[in-house]
């Protein structure tokens, strides 16, 4: 089983300068005991302390300001929270206020842990597993935990086991497969100009494409290209979005590893978890992927058999902050970093609250820009420095006036 731990190497087969150490194959023996994961996942996350009384919910509501969506939850005696949605919130709000909301009603938000598995069996919910589900109760969770944080005068961080950093370093993502090699290249330079980030990820392949590229040798050429114009000291990353299958994945591996990249982000279609460990089993260069993932059993297959070297499960897809921690959890018992994928707009919040309280969170945390219109909702502000973010201070999500946030919202 191939085991790596999170600092900085150099490669002499490549020359290049690697934030993972992967052990030769006579050490990939180890294995990962079963129970041992599952009593991992188990243990409460959520801590009670300063939540002597009940916070029973009074109303769980929708609302729309501008182009963005927000949940906000209030308890029977007054207390308030508030969250973020992704990019989804208009598509899934049917099944947010239908399915989702009523179950909450009337209960004591500190049960949150238990309330992750009730609203799952609720009306047969389970039966639209995947974002559809999730994504909605990650929004009532991390609403709930904003307010019981309030309550309690805690940060999310400190409701959730407390923080171990301050700050996390990040990498600056593109997300383009309609530019040239060339173009992208520029793209990311001025991505790395404008938030000085050290490290970078662009997309190779097609996205779910069957092995075809986005155009005819994009991804070889960018590839090359961005070791070239980027320079040695930029740190990289790439993104197949399940593009290939085991061959041609560990083909590109191969040019990755060349070029000293950082992973190999979901190589294989996602729901492949043998091919992708086929590609895992072969490369030197770590792979990671769970983005699409909203199974704890599957994670826990992909950890107990390397079929990743990095989880990575999304903190909205996957149903919030703390499924999310139970899976880091499981992937610490195997020595295994978790790298949590966001979606865009306020969700690198939710990564940085993540990161501050997970031990090992692999080398860069990823970033999709925001700080410039979210920072300043925050006490301290946010902000970027030596490549690396700060973390969210105070109650709840740290946000200061939650007044101002709701100022103008109408429910949807």
């Amino acid at each position: 089983m191939k085991r790596f731990r999170c600092f900085l190497f150099f490669d002499d087969r490549a020359g290049w300068r690697l934030p993972y150490n992967i052990t030769s194959e006579s050490e990939n023996d180890m294995s990962v005991d079963i129970e041992a994961l599952d009593a991992a996942a188990e243990r409460p996350v959520l801590v009670r302390d300063g939540l002597d009384e009940p916070v029973i919910i009074e109303s769980i509501q929708l609302l729309r300001k501008d182009n963005e969506f927000f949940v906000h939850v209030r308890s029977t005696n007054g207390a308030e929270g508030v969250s973020f949605t992704n990019m989804k919130g208009r598509v899934y709000a049917p099944i947010l206020l239908e399915c989702i909301v009523p179950y909450f009603i009337g209960k004591d938000a500190r049960d949150l842990e238990n309330h992750l598995w009730g609203v799952y069996r609720q009306g047969s919910n389970y039966k639209m597993l995947g974002q559809p589900l999730w994504c909605p109760v990650a929004w009532v969770e991390m609403a709930i935990l904003d307010m019981l944080g309030r309550i309690a005068g805690k940060s999310m961080a400190d409701l959730l086991g407390g923080a171990v950093r301050d700050r996390a370093k990040f990498y600056v993502a593109s997300g383009r497969r309609d530019s040239t090699p060339e173009g992208e290249v520029e793209y990311l330079q001025s991505l790395v100009d404008e938030t000085h980030a050290p490290a970078v990820k662009f997309r190779v392949g097609g996205r779910m494409s069957r092995g075809e590229d986005a155009s005819p040798n994009r991804t070889p050429r960018l590839i090359e290209l961005s070791r070239k114009r980027l320079g040695d000291e930029m740190d990289i990353h790439a993104d197949a979005n399940s593009s290939y299958d085991p061959p041609q994945a560990i083909e590109v591996g191969r040019m990755l590893e060349d070029i000293g990249a950082v992973y190999f982000e979901e190589p294989c279609p996602f729901d492949h978890l043998e091919d992708t460990k086929v590609v895992t089993d072969t490369l030197t260069l770590p792979v990671s992927g769970g983005e699409q993932e909203s199974s704890d059993r599957r994670f826990r297959w992909m950890i107990a058999n390397t079929g990743v070297n990095i989880v990575q499960p999304d903190i909205h897809y996957y149903g919030g902050l703390i499924r999310s921690i139970r899976v880091a959890r499981m992937a610490a018992v195997a020595d295994m970093p978790t790298t949590v994928h966001i979606s865009g707009g306020f969700g690198f919040i939710y990564m940085l609250i993540f990161a501050s309280i997970t031990p090992d969170i692999g080398f860069y945390q990823e970033y999709k820009r925001g700080i410039e219109k979210y920072g300043d909702l925050f006490e301290p502000a946010l902000k970027i420095e030596n490549g690396e973010m700060t973390v969210p201070q105070g109650p709840g999500s740290g946000i200061v006036d939650l007044g101002g946030i709701l100022e103008g919202a109408e429910e949807h």
